[in-house]
C-alpha cells in the first residue's frame, strides 16, 4: 500500500509549497519597493545590472523546461495558439485603451502598454495549478509567448506605443533576445545535457528566481522614488484595471474558444500575468525609470490578484468533476 500514499502526499507537498511561494513572493516584491523608495541611494548604482539580473531569471526559466513542455505545443496547436494570441492581443490592446482614457503622461504610458507586450508572466503557471487548470497548456503558452517575444514586443510597442513617443524596434529586438531568449535557451541546453546537477538545484529555482525579481523592482522603485509619491494613486489604478482585464477576457477568449474549464482558467492567467521584470528592464534601458514604474507595481499586483482568483477558482467544482 506505500504506492497508493506516496503520490497523494507529494501532491499534498507540493500544494504546500506552492501556496507559500504564492503568498511569500508578493512579500518580497513589496518588501523590496518599499526598500527602494526609502534607500534610493542603495539600489541605483545597481541600475546598470537589470539586464543581467533579468537574464539570470530566464535562465532560470530555461532550466525548468523539458520536452514534454514543447510536446504539449504539437499535441494541442489550436489551445497554444489561442492563448497566444489572447495575450498578445488583450494585454497590448487593454494597454493602450487605459493609456489613452486616463491621459496619462507619456512615460507612464508607455510603461503600461510596454507591460502588456510583455510575455506571459514566470508565475503564470504556480496560479494555474492551483486554481486547479491545466498546468501543461499554461506552461506551454509561458514557453511560446517567451520565444516569440523578441519579435512581437517590439512590434506592438512600435505599433500602439509610437504616438506617445520614439520607439527604436531594433534596439529592443536585440535587448530582448539577448536578457530573455539565449538566456532560456542556454537554460534549456544545460539541463538537457547536466541533468543531476539541475535536478539538484531546482528546487530552488523559483526562490533564486523571485529573489532576483524583487532586487530588479527595489531598483526600478529607487530609480523613479522621487516621482512615486504623484505617480502612485494613477498607477495602481492602470494596473489594476489592466490585470482585471486580462484575467477575465482571457478566461472570456478560452471560452469563446470551446475550452474545457481547465483550459480557461489555465488562459486567465496566461493572459493577465506578465513577465513584468522585462518590462521593468526594457523600460529602464529603452525609456526611463519612470516608466518602468508600472511594471514594478504589477510585479506586485498580479501576484496578489492571481493568488486571489486561483483561490477563488480552486473552491468552484469542474464541470467534468464527479
Amino acid at each position: 500500500m506505500p504506492e497508493a500514499t506516496t503520490a497523494p502526499n507529494a501532491e499534498v507537498r507540493e500544494q504546500r509549497r506552492a501556496r507559500i511561494a504564492v503568498t511569500v513572493f508578493p512579500l518580497l516584491v513589496v518588501l523590496a519597493g518599499v526598500l527602494g523608495f526609502l534607500l534610493p541611494g542603495a539600489f541605483t548604482p545597481i541600475a546598470p545590472a537589470v539586464p543581467y539580473l533579468l537574464g539570470a531569471v530566464m535562465f532560470c526559466m530555461g532550466l525548468t523546461l523539458t520536452p514534454p513542455d514543447f510536446a504539449s505545443v504539437v499535441r494541442r496547436p489550436w489551445a497554444v495558439a489561442l492563448g497566444l494570441v489572447a495575450h498578445y492581443v488583450i494585454m497590448p490592446g487593454a494597454g493602450w485603451l487605459i493609456a489613452t482614457v486616463l491621459q496619462l503622461d507619456p512615460m507612464l504610458a508607455a510603461g503600461v502598454i510596454l507591460v502588456g507586450c510583455a510575455p506571459s508572466g514566470t508565475a503564470s503557471n504556480v496560479m494555474a495549478y492551483l486554481a486547479k487548470g491545466d498546468v501543461a497548456l499554461s506552461v506551454a503558452v509561458a514557453t511560446v509567448s517567451t520565444l516569440v517575444a523578441p519579435l512581437v514586443t517590439p512590434a506592438l510597442m512600435l505599433l500602439l506605443a509610437g504616438s506617445f513617443l520614439n520607439i527604436n524596434a531594433g534596439s529592443m529586438m536585440l535587448d530582448i533576445a539577448i536578457t530573455v531568449l539565449l538566456p532560456v535557451i542556454a537554460g534549456l541546453l544545460v539541463r538537457l545535457f547536466l541533468k543531476r546537477f539541475v535536478a539538484a538545484v531546482l528546487p530552488a529555482l523559483p526562490w533564486l528566481s523571485a529573489l532576483v525579481i524583487s532586487l530588479i523592482v527595489a531598483v526600478v522603485v529607487a530609480g523613479s522614488a522621487a516621482k512615486l509619491a504623484s505617480a502612485a494613486a494613477v498607477v495602481f489604478l492602470a494596473v489594476v484595471l489592466h490585470n482585471g482585464f486580462g484575467l477575465s477576457l482571457g478566461y472570456l477568449a478560452g471560452k469563446l474558444g470551446g475550452l474545457d474549464a481547465k483550459a480557461r482558467r489555465a488562459l486567465a492567467f496566461e493572459v493577465g500575468m506578465q513577465n513584468s521584470g522585462l518590462a521593468s528592464a526594457l523600460a529602464t534601458a529603452h525609456f526611463s525609470p519612470l516608466a518602468a514604474l508600472p511594471a514594478a507595481v504589477f510585479s506586485v499586483w498580479h501576484n496578489v490578484s492571481g493568488a486571489v482568483v486561483a483561490a477563488f477558482m480552486a473552491r468552484r467544482p469542474l464541470p467534468d468533476t464527479h
